[in-house]
């Protein structure tokens, strides 16, 4: 806030124009930002079970960061180079599909179930693959998890045919079955294959657990929900994030055929009969993206855009073996009717088969820069304002770029590729920086600092008798009026709150200096 400070001594008044500027202890590096540089926010606490399908579980899931920015599922591919049998890989791909299928398909089928840590445990049976299950300190075949009662079975709502949660549950209809209970708070998924209730008990082909906090990987050969191995949680186009305009990790891609024995990290497991050995077939873990001359239409959906979109930048990773070609979708209710039916005009030959990084390659190489964007502060609007920030780094120069990410009005940029550079505001209020350092192989490395922005507010005085008169212009009410019998103040006393932008006060003493002060 901008605060002016007048003198007034023995009716001489001298006005001293002082900006107070006060320095937040709160950096806004403790800010939670993701991959796509989305400031997160603080993770609302789960104390009971929710489904997937609501505005709760959209609060939650879009505060969490869905395993480290570092990991597989949330690496920006765009600059990639294409493997070199891309377009054989890509031919054969569509050979293995029957002609009207060679087009893009949003299949709705995963959904989840959001628990609290201390979600009772239930034993799951694990009845086909228990020797590569988590067992979780149960006793073999058997597995503790977080089964809630409202655990949902992949498929339901949408796809059910109007059956109830407890009757698709119970119906062991031989459809793949796959289930997710998440645990935000700990950060933790627990995902099966083949689930059943059987009563009020549990069963299921077999469990995998995955910390959403670590690029820890399933043990080599080991399969998981996914023929892959891979977690299917973090695959999953949610709602949520389609409705903010942008897919921010890979996605589940399902091809007809793969290899056979091989994967790509992250898999960890392949699914194919041995004569499928022609390294123009897909492997388990290889990962396609959009091309990225393919235009989006600009009346096509915004759920289309937000996948398109992440398809370019983050890709689809080959996850299972199936009829289609096709990238999982929440089965929601809430999904606009026929909102990805453009997908089918979307030939396979708009993807290209990129050349992956390993596991200590890429982001997960040594060397990423880091950004600190400096203090939060409180500043007047229409100054230039000196930004404090900092990259750190030991590879190559990173780019530099300060952005906006939110706030009332404009921000103009002495030079926004500088960390110490200048931001002017246009008008009060709180706004949002960001700092970013891109070096094109790592991570982009985000810091974001807040400032509150204040009026300017001018002033005049003058004596009237035995009083002073203070009014003055600028800045929002309430205005706070203090006094100090010296400077600098040990104290200031307030002496007035008002709405108005004039006050007329005695003068108790011979040399007083007042100061006004706005929200």
């Amino acid at each position: 806030m901008r605060l002016n400070c007048f003198v007034v001594m023995k009716r001489l008044v001298v006005p001293v124009f002082v900006w107070m500027l006060y320095t937040s202890l709160l950096y806004a590096s403790n800010e939670r930002i993701n991959q796509e540089g989305r400031i997160l926010g603080t993770l609302p606490v789960v104390t009971n079970s929710i489904l997937f399908d609501n505005s709760n579980a959209d609060a939650v899931v879009s505060a969490m960061q869905i395993f480290p920015v570092t990991n597989p599922w949330n690496e920006c591919i765009s600059n990639r180079p294409v493997l070199v049998n891309s377009d054989a890989m890509i031919a054969q791909i569509m050979t293995n599909l029957s002609a009207s299928r060679r087009t893009l398909i949003a299949f709705q089928e995963m959904n989840f179930v959001l628990v609290p840590d201390s979600q009772m445990l239930v034993s799951n049976n694990f009845v086909d693959y228990p020797d590569e299950s988590d067992l979780n300190g149960g006793s073999y075949p058997y597995g503790l998890y977080p089964t809630p009662t409202n655990q949902p079975i992949e498929g339901w709502p949408t796809q059910t045919g109007g059956q109830t949660l407890l009757q698709w549950q119970t119906n062991n209809d031989g459809s793949d079955r796959h289930s997710i209970v998440v645990q935000p708070g700990a950060g933790f998924s627990f995902e099966t294959w083949n689930a059943l209730r059987v009563g009020t008990n549990w069963q299921a082909a077999n469990g995998a657990i995955f910390n959403l906090n670590t690029n820890g990987l399933r043990p080599a050969g080991w399969t998981s929900g996914d023929a892959a191995g891979f977690p299917m949680f973090s695959a999953l186009v949610r709602y949520d994030e389609a409705e903010r305009g942008m897919i921010e990790h890979a996605c589940r891609l399902v091809v007809a055929q793969s290899r056979y024995n091989t994967c790509i990290y992250p898999a960890t497991h392949y699914a194919a009969p041995s004569g499928n050995t022609s390294t123009n077939l897909p492997a388990m873990g290889q990962r396609l993206r959009l091309k990225a001359a393919f235009a989006i239409p600009a009346n096509w959906t915004k759920e289309e855009k937000a996948v398109l979109l992440g398809l370019k930048k983050y890709g689809a990773m080959v996850a299972d073996n199936g009829n289609f070609f096709s990238i999982s979708v929440t089965p929601d209710d809430r999904w606009p009717a026929n909102c990805f039916n453009d997908f089918t005009s979307i030939s396979i030959t708009n993807c290209e088969v990129i050349q992956t990084t390993g596991p200590n390659e890429g982001p997960r190489s040594p060397g990423a820069p880091v950004a600190n964007a400096g203090p939060d502060q409180t500043v007047p609007a229409g100054v230039p304002v000196t930004l404090q920030g900092a990259v750190v780094f030991s590879n190559s120069t990173p780019v530099i770029q300060w952005t906006t990410y939110s706030g009332p009005g404009t921000v103009t940029f002495g030079n926004a590729a500088l960390t110490n550079t200048t931001a002017t505001f246009s008008v009060p209020g709180v706004y949002t920086l960001e700092l970013s350092a891109a070096d094109g192989v790592h991570a982009v490395a985000y810091d974001a600092a807040v400032f509150t922005v204040t009026g300017n507010i001018n002033v005049s005085i003058a004596l009237a008798g035995t009083n002073v008169n203070l009014s003055w212009t600028g800045g929002t009410a309430p205005f706070v009026v203090q006094e100090t019998g010296a400077l600098p103040a040990g104290s200031w006393s307030n002496v007035v709150t008002t709405n108005a932008q004039n006050v007329s006060l005695p003068m108790t003493n011979a040399t007083e200096f007042f100061r006004i002060q706005g929200q």
